[in-house]
């Protein structure tokens, strides 16, 4: 569920991203505009790389029973 609200997310940027693009340099083509800012399918400004989100690793939470440590247990004083 989580990947596709990322990949939904991502695409959502690009789209919005790219739309202004086009109303921002009004005068150049696609082709020019895909030439100068985009390296692939990555938007790409100054060294800047637009952000997919469908790129995150989704990991899911394994459970470790007691072997996580709790801050309320006391540990033994040593002196």
């Amino acid at each position: 569920m989580s990947k596709a609200t990322y990949s939904y997310l991502g695409s959502f940027a690009w789209r919005r991203v790219t739309s202004w693009l086009r109303r921002r340099h009004h005068g150049m083509s696609w082709k020019t505009l895909r030439r100068r800012f985009m390296h692939g399918s990555d938007i790409t400004i100054d060294g800047v790389t637009l952000l997919m989100p469908a790129t995150i690793t989704v990991s899911r939470y394994r459970y470790r029973g007691a072997k996580i440590p709790t801050p309320w247990t006391p540990t033994p004083a040593t002196s």
